[in-house]
């Protein structure tokens, strides 16, 4: 098969499109043929060296992706060849075949396409547990929101009017400040303006319930725009390391802060399908809805990690075998 592998850690140019053996499935798998494979930032830290990363060189990136079933396992059951499924935390997926745990099977309606599935997966789920789990949005809760314009932003949005909140975006761009409210934000300011103080003026002094903070280097400026009692979750650096919090700050304010990681809620195949079941549900009858997907071929991926990493692109990027 084909796949997008590299050797050694870099920039874009490292990564290769070659032909490697397909993968083998043990009885517990099933053999995929990848229909789209989701690109994240994950992918780009991988690349450099600095995040976690499956196997041996050669390398495969991806970890998200939808496709249609081609082989079963001897003790798979209840997905049969020709199923089109999805999948949210399985390596090695840059390629045209997956090896995927039948745990991490996830069925794909026919209402859903391919290209969307492999668009909300970790983008939806995360947005799904960050809103359900980290906290728990409530009717006319103020929620601020970080990068607010992106894959996750625009999800966090939808799914906090939903549950009957109120968004507050921040965004580096009057494009996506555009991009934000689209999504329903009720207002978005920008990073390079004195947002801190618009948004207490915004909350008549208050400060905000409750912030998704997903840039890291802004955390302490999350903490001053939340009200006392409030809750800050932190669940990405995208902006560089957050800075240490004093607990006494903590303390002193009855402010909470909390962490946020998909893998700590995605335990069992239960979760999994029950999860991304609601997400297709609203997808399907439009109360979420997704920005359509920005393509690339699984051939020109140093393209697309170029794109990634320019930070232009408002909403997910799908790379096709």
């Amino acid at each position: 098969m084909k796949a997008l592998v590299f050797n050694t850690f870099g920039g874009p140019e490292v990564l290769e499109y070659a032909e490697i053996p397909n993968p083998v499935i043990g009885p517990n798998e099933i053999l995929v043929r990848m229909k789209a494979i989701g690109l994240n930032f994950a992918d780009i830290y991988r690349r450099k060296g600095n995040y976690h990363l499956a196997g041996e060189p050669p390398y495969i990136l991806g970890y998200e992706g939808a496709g249609i079933v081609e082989e079963i396992g001897a003790n798979v059951q209840g997905i049969q060849v020709g199923d089109r499924i999805a999948f949210a935390d399985v390596p090695y997926a840059n390629g045209e075949l997956v090896a995927v745990p039948f745990e991490k099977a996830i069925p794909v309606p026919e209402s859903i396409s391919f290209n969307e599935a492999a668009s909300v997966m970790l983008q939806g789920l995360t947005a799904h547990y960050l809103t359900r789990d980290s906290y728990v949005v409530k009717k006319n809760d103020v929620v601020l929101v970080h990068a607010a314009a992106g894959g996750v932003g625009q999800l966090l949005i939808q799914m906090v009017n939903l549950l009957g909140g109120k968004v507050i975006g921040l965004t580096s761009s009057a494009e996506k400040v555009v991009v934000a409210k689209e999504a329903g934000a009720s207002k978005v300011f920008l990073y390079k303006d004195d947002w801190k103080k618009q948004i207490l003026e915004a909350t008549n002094g208050k400060g905000v319930d409750v912030v998704y903070e997903s840039v890291g280097s802004t955390l302490q400026d999350s903490f001053e725009v939340t009200r006392i009692g409030g809750t800050v979750v932190f669940y990405g650096m995208a902006g560089g390391d957050p800075a240490l919090v004093d607990p006494r700050m903590l303390m002193d304010t009855s402010k909470t802060l909390t962490g946020g990681d998909l893998w700590n809620v995605l335990t069992s195949r239960e979760e999994r399908v029950a999860r991304s079941s609601e997400l297709f549900s609203w997808m399907h009858v439009g109360k979420v809805r997704l920005a359509e997907p920005t393509t690339f071929a699984l051939s020109d991926a140093q393209e697309a990690h170029r794109y990634l990493e320019s930070r232009k692109s408002t909403g997910k990027i799908v790379l096709i075998p």
